[in-house]
């Protein structure tokens, strides 16, 4: 795959029109279902089509949606491109991510990149449902080693996080039974966690059951909508805001619908935990299970172990100068920089294979659900630690615009630098 596209600059025959704007769409929408956010498809969109000598040709883009205008042809052209599939795998988003960057450097033609694409999209996992159901375990150990190191608990992320594994796997491919998923899911883990668990360990049921449901939390929807708010992208931040507290919220109906048939209670002044030794623990874990579990590319894992140590550590370290709530904006812009030195060497992936896994230590999805879970049956408490959620969440997305605006422009200094480095060598 990695050599599909390795052919000359394509003739002016085979760059037509609606190829152009065909594959803008396409690579669009295959944006989209990675993850990013509105605005930074809008840009590399622009990027794409200026290489092809098209600058006029204009992208608007939504959540679920891209449009292409073509002003300069006749009679104007404009075509729609939804993107409402299943999101990419980690290896799928690389793959992506490459063909860009490819698609930029050597300008291909047009439908050799749609075809290359039409691979990517059709491309089968390398690893099966037990590779990627034991993902999920090591990811709920490690998301729980962070988020509440207690030792009695670790079991419980342990088995929570394989039974959900199974029903993400096999639940996710009927299409009715998706849409209750989280809801369900939710219920019969706080249920378990709330009627049984909890009163042996003394310990909080809704943080026992966050680890294990964090391929529900929307913590990643709810980063994209502040950072597209912050850029200006009032609909699509707004939309996807609405669709991710709508997630948030479908969980937390689980959440209380247990607990009011269990009779069990959220505690607040939960078990004590272990060290902080605990969270470094966590974060090779969840490495690892980010690896499995989303099918990461091939050689990957230090890259996603580094970016995720540099996240949690300049989120810890900041933490004590600013305040927990803003240190995701440190973080952010620290994490940002790091990627943006590791996709400069050869054996990194794809830098958007390395920020997808870094914003799950950075965005608090699991706490603003745990803090719904609260506010539903507590009210105070957890209106508190929503209020905390909002504001970290905005922090974070305040550090990532400023961090990616920095790395662009310190690039462009970098370029110019050495330009005049050249013209001064040449002259000499």
């Amino acid at each position: 795959m990695a050599g599909a596209l390795a052919v000359p600059a394509p003739t002016t025959a085979r760059v037509t029109v609606a190829s152009l704007t065909e594959m803008l769409g396409g690579l669009g929408a295959a944006l989209l279902q990675s993850a990013r956010a509105t605005s930074a498809v809008e840009r590399i969109l622009h990027d794409v089509a200026a290489s092809y000598g098209r600058e006029d040709i204009r992208s608007y883009v939504l959540p679920t949606l891209v449009l292409v205008e073509d002003a300069g042809s006749a009679p104007e052209r404009t075509t729609l491109h939804a993107s409402t599939g299943r999101p990419l795998r980690l290896d799928q988003t690389g793959a992506v991510e490459q063909l860009i960057t490819r698609a930029i450097e050597t300008r291909p033609a047009p439908v050799d990149v749609l075809a290359e694409l039409s691979r990517i999209r059709a491309s089968r996992p390398r690893f099966g449902s037990a590779v990627r159901i034991a993902g999920h375990t090591l990811l709920s150990l490690g998301f729980g080693m962070v988020l509440d190191p207690v030792a009695a608990a670790i079991p419980v992320y342990l088995i929570f996080g394989l039974l959900v594994g199974v029903i993400v796997e096999f639940g996710s491919r009927v299409r009715t039974l998706a849409l209750l998923l989280p809801t369900v899911t939710a219920f019969g883990m706080t249920a378990v966690a709330g009627g049984l668990v909890a009163p042996m360990i003394d310990e909080d049921p809704v943080r026992l059951v966050a680890p294990a449901l964090v391929s529900f939390i929307p913590g990643l929807t709810m980063t994209l909508a502040a950072v597209e708010l912050t850029s200006a992208q009032v609909v699509a931040g707004a939309s996807r805001l609405v669709y991710g507290a709508a997630q948030l919220g479908l969980l937390a109906f689980g959440v209380y619908a247990a607990l009011t048939m269990t009779g069990a209670h959220p505690i607040i002044h939960s078990s004590p935990q272990l060290g902080r030794w605990a969270a470094w623990v966590g974060i090779p874990l969840t490495a690892a299970g980010y690896l499995l579990f989303s099918v990461a590319p091939r050689k990957s894992f230090v890259w996603i172990l580094a970016a995720l140590v540099i996240a949690y550590g300049a989120q810890q370290l900041s933490g004590a100068l600013v305040g927990a709530e803003f240190s995701g904006f440190v973080g952010a812009i620290v994490v940002i920089f790091a990627v943006s030195l590791f996709r400069r060497m050869r054996s990194a992936p794809p830098s958007s294979v390395m920020l997808t896994c870094a914003y799950w230590l950075l965005v608090p999805g699991a706490l603003g659900f745990v803090g719904l879970g609260t506010a539903a049956e507590r009210g105070g408490h957890g209106a508190v630690v929503l209020g905390e959620f909002v504001v970290s969440l905005l922090a974070i997305a305040i550090g990532m615009v400023v961090g990616a605006g920095l790395t662009s422009d310190a690039a462009v200094a970098a370029e110019a630098w050495r330009d005049a480095g050249a013209d001064v060598a040449t002259n000499d």
